[in-house]
């Protein structure tokens, strides 16, 4: 999903955090070979935006086409 935020194009793209004995991790399905790693939520979503951002602009960069995002979160009840 793209919107606009001042005169620059906004996406929105899907990250999935973990939580680690260390800290957290997270990574997107939709942006492979992106990840991050820190001590706290907030760093590691922080630290994942930056590294997405850089991605896109490399794949700008070299004439590549920013991929639309595909995946999308939802929960699933079962028996606990």
């Amino acid at each position: 999903m793209n919107s606009e935020r001042g005169s620059a194009k906004v996406m929105k793209v899907l990250i999935v955090v973990e939580e680690t004995p260390s800290g957290f991790s997270a990574f997107s399905p939709d942006v492979r070979g992106c990840i991050a790693s820190g001590a706290t939520r907030e760093g590691v979503e922080r630290m994942l935006r930056e590294a997405i951002e850089f991605h896109l602009e490399g794949l700008r960069a070299i004439g590549k086409a920013v991929p639309a995002p595909r995946s999308y979160a939802k929960f699933v009840e079962v028996g606990a």
